[in-house]
């Protein structure tokens, strides 16, 4: 198993020590935008200014031609399939999967896919989410040769055909999203006030929607199956979410705070080193960034999950999801009126059984920052029971 070490200085960054897993990044890697179109490719490059660092020069020259080849299959995609994409129903209400970073949300993904009246989006149909419908079956057989075969910043399988975040969708079709830092992490944050979209304009906001629409659209048109969505920024998107879909599912998923904060710094930390094109400086910065957005995503969760109708809302905690699997979405299925759980049972149960083996990464943490974290996200130590 591929490990990576890192010793930081606890009066800078309040992380004593990371121990995690994850794959070591390669030139030969796909990255988040190598599916951007030309038009959205230069709207992120424009959001930072165009500061590549010289030695990301070569990774942006390769999305750059890629954007054009991108631009071409989407224009196909638009004849082929635009008036079908416009004009399908979804098939029953979509689920969203929310959760903080690194609370278990992709864990609780791949479980939901085990049921196959389900369909998500997949790594491919995230990273060319413009023109998945027609690319896939040229592409799909190539580009899965060249994914690693872990994510960067843990030990969770890779691949093309794994449940994604549809966030990289939403923001590979060019609109605004916070995980546009991920490319250009050492300026100002860009798109933070869509996290919560609270504080954008009516505009801005219908186009978001209009995007996620498109996803789930494309996504219902490919499979002709209920779609189970997860993306933790939607976590802090509820309400801007039932405008489009009152009748959505959320299943929301906790975790230990002082498991949160160290797995989110590496994760962005990992994230902005083989997916970003400047090196990232990360230490109190970062760290700050992690407190904040937390803040600002549970506020608006909290403010929002009132007003979800009872039988659309299950909430879980990733202890339970590791300690009993089975019965955990035994629950879900129940409180969220998901039928025919018992004939699935054993889908669940094999995969339960193959998780076994995985290991977690691990942290240590100053006792400056514990107190940090305890008086800061105390609404959801209390409200969870940490």
């Amino acid at each position: 198993m591929a490990k990576n070490k890192e010793k930081q200085n606890p009066q800078k960054t309040g992380i004593v020590k990371i121990t995690s897993g994850g794959s070591a990044d390669k030139f030969w890697h796909p990255r988040f935008w190598d599916g951007m179109t030309v038009g959205a490719w230069i709207k992120l490059l424009n959001s930072a200014r165009w500061r590549v660092a010289p030695y990301r020069w070569p990774m942006a020259f390769i999305v750059s031609g890629l954007a054009i080849n991108n631009s071409f299959w989407a224009l196909a995609q638009r004849l082929f399939y635009g008036k079908k994409i416009r004009d399908v129903r979804l098939v029953g209400e979509p689920i969203f999967i929310v959760g903080h970073w690194r609370s278990g949300t992709t864990l609780l993904h791949e479980y939901m896919m085990r049921d196959d009246r389900f369909a998500c989006a997949d790594t491919y149909d995230c990273f060319a989410p413009a023109h998945f419908l027609v690319s896939g079956p040229v592409f799909r057989p190539w580009v899965k040769f060249l994914m690693p075969n872990k994510r960067p910043m843990d030990n969770m399988v890779a691949g093309l055909d794994r449940p994604q975040e549809d966030e990289f969708a939403i923001c590979a079709l060019g609109m605004n999203s916070p995980y546009r830092d991920v490319a250009f992490p050492n300026g100002k944050p860009i798109d933070e006030e869509f996290l919560t979209l609270r504080d954008v304009s009516d505009s801005d906001r219908t186009r978001w929607l209009d995007a996620l629409e498109y996803v789930l659209k494309s996504l219902t048109v490919a499979s002709g199956k209920t779609i189970v969505l997860k993306s933790p920024p939607h976590t802090a998107r509820v309400k801007t979410i039932r405008e489009r879909f009152p009748n959505a599912k959320f299943v929301h998923i906790s975790r230990d705070p002082y498991a949160l904060f160290p797995s989110t710094v590496n994760l962005w930390t990992k994230l902005a080193k083989t997916h970003g094109f400047q090196n990232p400086k990360g230490g109190a910065e970062l760290e700050e960034k992690v407190l904040r957005n937390f803040e600002q995503m549970y506020d608006a969760f909290c403010e929002d999950v009132g007003e979800i109708p009872q039988g659309n809302l299950c909430e879980v905690a990733y202890d339970e999801l590791v300690a009993n699997p089975v019965d955990a979405m035994e629950r879900i299925y129940r409180e969220l009126g998901i039928g025919g759980f018992d004939e699935r049972r054993n889908v669940f149960e094999d995969f339960a059984a193959a998780q076994k083996s995985y290991r977690k990464n691990k942290f240590e943490l100053s006792p400056e920052i514990k107190e940090v974290i305890k008086t800061r996200w105390k609404k959801y130590f209390d409200r969870y029971g940490y």
